[in-house]
């Protein structure tokens, strides 16, 4: 799917950020917490919490990369079970959709992805979330769907994905003309694919 190709440096970039400054914000929470409410106890457990939630993202990574799907699931659904709100759970659930849809299980991965959509706390883990389903269901045969969800999303900083998206999901219905505004638009707005669409464009005669 084009979405894992065209997007991978933007989740890791974003995975980079909370590798580098996530024990920092919650542990800057727990702090604020403590504070107010005096509850050295609560800023233990919630130390204690963020280290465990890492220590299980660590176990999924393994488990994805080694090609350990069953375990690589189990951890993710653990994640997304007890740190439902957390950058953990949401880049395991993203990841495992990504391996979900490898092995052909699309339905899966659309239910991963659905999950991120509805929980992600960050707004970029969210929209990111977004454009992948978008272009699963696009996928899927499902371009009515993929539309609706598109419009309604506010792109952020993947307006130029969200208009590739458009004009792939326009040709889909049989609309050149809407395609090649949507691609123009996404090439004018520096989207990664740029070859691509170029080739897009051409096919259609832009």
């Amino acid at each position: 799917m084009a979405t894992y190709q065209t997007d991978e440096e933007q989740v890791e970039a974003i995975k980079r950020w909370w590798k580098e400054n996530g024990k920092s914000v919650i542990g800057g929470i727990a702090l604020g917490l403590a504070v107010v409410g005096g509850g050295k106890g609560w800023m233990e457990y919630s130390r204690v919490q963020a280290e465990n939630n890492s220590n299980l993202y660590e176990s999924f990574s393994q488990a994805a990369r080694t090609d350990n799907l069953e375990a690589a699931a189990q951890r993710a659904d653990q994640l997304m079970a007890d740190a439902g709100k957390s950058a953990y759970a949401a880049f395991a659930a993203l990841e495992m959709a990504k391996l979900q849809y490898q092995a052909g299980d699309k339905e899966k991965a659309r239910q991963r992805l659905q999950w991120v959509v509805d929980n992600a706390a960050e707004p970029a883990v969210k929209q990111l979330a977004q454009l992948r389903l978008a272009n699963l269901l696009l996928d899927m045969d499902k371009p009515d769907e993929a539309a609706a969800l598109a419009q309604s999303v506010s792109q952020g900083e993947f307006a130029a994905e969200f208009n590739a998206l458009k004009g792939d999901i326009a040709l889909a219905k049989g609309d050149k003309e809407a395609a090649r505004q949507a691609w123009q638009k996404a090439l004018d707005e520096g989207a990664t694919d740029v070859t691509g669409l170029r080739m897009k464009l051409t096919s259609v005669g832009g």
